[in-house]
Formats: structure tokens, C-alpha cells, sequence
């Protein structure tokens, strides 16, 4: 089938006509990679919590490509169905899933409570689980041994090293994701990949408060001295759905500037 035929550079990293749904995606790493998809040619579905806010990311970016936004609460199974379900309504296949709508929480350790880790975990860990469960169809449906659908879990470095930052919910929850991305890569595969990617600092929301208090120490003390840029995101995401990726499966890849890699 074609396995020894050389293919063109431009092939190998081709995202060019297939159909992508990242989630929280109209804000920071979410959006980096949901800009790369259109710029590379892909049909992208982006969710959100705000309608509104999907509405005008959607349309923003709709003018590069097609970003379509349908807005959904990820925290909970009955909204991942709905997600689901809307998906279904208009695509007959899914080629690419980005799970990475998260949120994280900090507080003193004698005050970090219930809904400290009730929040995070619902929405970065089971809503990641309970997504690819109820679109597992659409996934199948587009994948193959020869050419597998992919699903991109957003983790963490937090989930690999200890953060400095009292976010214990957090943590927890991205080296549950990391897990998570293992145990479905080895369940699903052959015609669907399921890996990881963990940021390190990026400019984001949820980074904001910190990289304005200490985004040049950050920036000091990664080998690479820098924070990462929108097109490090877009190009790893982009990496691990083209064919150049197709035979990763399980794997955990910072994208950090080697803050995790050479701790």
C-alpha cells in the first residue's frame, strides 16, 4: 500500500482537509493550536463555555480558514455528550480531537478544599475522559491502522515536575491526564492515537498572573531562555496530526523549553 513511496516534506506534515475539534479553544493554548489547524488547512471546530466568546474566536479565525464554534460546559458528563452529540450532528467523521479545556486553582494548603479539587478535576480529567468516550464513533469512523485518527490530551509539566505554585488539584489532575493519555493509547489503538503534549510557560490566562510577577525568571531559568511562542504549540500539535506523527502513540511530549527535560 504504498509504503515505500517517498513522500514530500510538505505531505508528511500536511493537515491540509481534515476535520478538528479543540476544545477551549478560544483562548491561549487552546487557540494557538485551533489558529495552526486553519492555517494548515483544516476544517476546526473550537468549544468554549461563552457562546459569545466561540461565536467571535470562530469568526475571527474563520478568515484564515473554517472555525466553526459551538459553545459547551465540559464539566460535566452530560455536557461532554452534548458536545458530542452537536458533533455528530455535523460531521460524519472527527480526524483530530484536542482535549484542552482546563482550568487550575491555588490556595494555602489548609485551605485548599472540596470544590478546590472538585472543579479541576472535573473539568481536566473526567471531561477529558468522558469527551473521547462519547466521541469515540466520529473518531473511529475517520481512523484506520494505515492512517489513525489522533487525540491530543493537554497536559503539563506540572504533571512531571513539582510546581512552585501551591496548585495541588492541578498537578494531580495533569499527571492523571497523563496517565489517562497511556492507558487510552493502549485501548484504542490501533486506528486512533492518543498522546499528550505538556506546556511548559506560555502566554496564556491561566499563566497571566505569573508571567507578569515572573515571566523574565521563567524565562532566566529555561535552557531555552525564552517562553514559549503560539507557533511552538501550533507546530507540535500540528506535528502529532499529520502523517509524520502517525506512529506515536502514548507518548508525553514538553513542549517546555527543557525546564521538565533537564530539571
Amino acid at each position: 500500500m504504498g509504503h515505500n513511496v517517498p513522500m514530500s516534506a510538505s505531505d508528511l506534515f500536511s493537515i491540509n482537509g481534515k476535520t478538528a475539534l479543540v476544545t477551549g479553544g478560544t483562548r491561549g493554548i487552546g487557540r494557538m493550536i485551533a489558529e495552526g489547524f486553519v492555517d494548515a488547512g483544516a476544517t476546526v471546530y473550537i468549544s468554549s463555555r461563552k457562546a459569545d466568546t466561540c461565536a467571535e474566536v470562530a469568526e475571527l479565525l474563520s478568515k484564515e480558514g473554517t472555525c466553526i464554534g459551538i459553545p459547551a460546559n465540559l464539566s460535566t458528563e452530560e455536557g461532554c455528550r452534548g458536545l458530542a452529540e452537536e458533533m455528530a450532528g455535523q460531521v460524519g467523521s472527527l480526524d483530530i480531537l484536542v482535549n484542552n479545556a482546563g482550568a487550575t486553582w491555588g490556595a494555602p494548603l489548609p485551605e485548599f478544599d472540596e470544590a478546590a479539587f472538585e472543579r479541576v478535576l472535573a473539568l481536566n480529567v473526567k471531561g477529558v475522559f468522558h469527551l473521547t468516550k462519547f466521541l469515540l464513533p466520529l473518531l473511529q469512523a475517520a481512523g484506520s491502522q494505515e492512517e489513525p485518527a489522533r487525540v491530543i490530551n493537554i497536559g503539563s509539566i506540572d504533571g512531571i515536575g513539582v510546581p512552585a505554585l501551591e496548585t495541588y488539584s492541578y498537578s494531580a489532575s495533569k499527571a492523571a491526564v497523563h496517565q489517562l493519555t497511556r492507558h487510552l493509547a493502549k485501548r484504542l489503538a490501533p486506528a486512533i492515537t492518543v498522546n499528550a503534549i505538556a506546556p511548559g510557560p506560555f502566554e496564556s490566562k491561566m499563566m497571566a498572573a505569573t508571567l507578569e510577577a515572573f515571566g523574565e525568571q521563567i524565562a532566566a531559568g529555561a535552557p531555552l531562555k525564552r517562553i514559549g511562542r503560539p507557533d511552538d504549540m501550533a507546530g507540535a500539535a500540528i506535528f502529532l496530526s499529520s502523517r509524520a506523527g502517525a506512529y506515536l502513540t502514548g507518548a508525553v511530549i514538553p513542549v517546555d523549553g527543557g525546564i521538565a527535560t533537564t530539571r
